[in-house]
């Protein structure tokens, strides 16, 4: 009998250090995440898996073009995924004809899947804080970004990770292109 019970108490010590060794590598290091809709084709496409990276920003700043998470403010367990376009204390502004301007030169980029149509809030300069960035989807033309009112500026106390790996479909396996 003492020793089915030393196998149990065994058994359950060993579970709760596994689940606490996940729960550790959820929270802090990394966390699969599932991509929804079309607003980052042909980057990622829909149902895409990917697992997010939440410890590299721990030791250093984001990049302008990595492609982070962060939740969306008016809808609880909703993430965005987007690429970074302006940086902190930058000025972003978008033309009618769809270039983008940081500082009033042209950012040259080739991640947009066609010319912009709508300008959104940045058809005025917008000036980012010290702790701020704009964002944008690469399917322009489809994506709900810092363009509009309801996602704007991004805080860097909001952005969770940096996307890193796609591991499903497996015929798409691989790190992310950033920069």
């Amino acid at each position: 009998m003492k020793n089915v019970l030393k196998e149990i108490f065994s058994t359950v010590v060993y579970i709760l250090v596994v689940l606490a060794s996940i729960y550790l590598l959820i929270t802090y290091v990394g966390q699969r995440t599932q991509v929804r809709g079309s607003s980052m084709e042909p980057t990622l496409f829909d149902n895409d898996n990917l697992i997010v990276d939440k410890i590299s920003y721990r030791f250093r700043e984001p990049q302008r073009f990595d492609i982070i998470v962060f939740p969306f403010l008016y809808e609880e367990e909703t993430y965005y995924i987007k690429r970074i376009i302006g940086m902190p204390g930058e000025t972003v502004y978008i033309d009618e004809a769809g270039t983008i301007y940081i500082d009033g030169e042209v950012l040259e980029e080739d991640y947009g899947k066609e010319v912009m149509i709508s300008q959104g809030r940045a058809a005025e300069p917008i000036v980012l804080g010290e702790d701020e960035y704009f964002v944008l989807g690469d399917n322009r033309n489809n994506s709900s970004d810092s363009r509009v009112p309801s996602v704007g500026n991004i805080r860097r106390d909001q952005i969770i990770g940096r996307a890193w790996v796609r591991i499903w479909p497996l015929s798409r396996f691989g790190r992310l292109r950033h920069q």
